[in-house]
């Protein structure tokens, strides 16, 4: 599959990305096939430079924005923006953040397996004897 995405350009602690047509199983700073754009998050506004021929014609041939490339193709207005994006801008809820993911692998994690666990022996009542049985007992004492 054919994947529209940022690959990192820049040095340490200065990000600059270019906007690539890459192979889904590549690296992300690895092996793309074509460069349609860059994307520069530090300036301000941030710098959005996207070649709207070269971005059409691989959305065409079929290759899948990423979420975030997709926002830059969205905010260079080459691709219209999900429906269901637009509804959550308005009602001004964010996606949601990965902490809830992290939260439910934890309890995942938490819950004890049955499984693993050794049964525990139940303790059982002595059993009753009748004062026949005590008397013969005292007796062979």
């Amino acid at each position: 599959m054919v994947k529209i995405r940022l690959r990192r350009v820049g040095s340490k602690k200065k990000p600059s990305y270019r906007l690539v047509v890459a192979d889904a199983r590549a690296p992300r700073d690895g092996a793309f096939i074509n460069i349609i754009g860059y994307y520069n998050p530090l300036t301000d506004p941030e710098t959005v430079v996207i070649d709207e021929e070269k971005a059409l014609k691989w959305l065409r041939q079929g290759a899948q924005p990423t979420a975030t490339a997709a926002r830059l193709l969205a905010k260079a207005g080459i691709i219209e923006e999900s429906e269901a994006r637009k509804e959550k801008i308005k009602a001004g809820i964010a996606a949601e953040p990965k902490a809830r993911k992290k939260k439910a692998k934890a309890d995942i994690r938490e819950k004890p397996k049955a499984s693993k666990e050794e049964p525990q022996a139940n303790i059982t009542e002595e059993p009753e004897t009748s004062e026949e049985q005590t008397e013969t007992i005292k007796e062979k004492t």
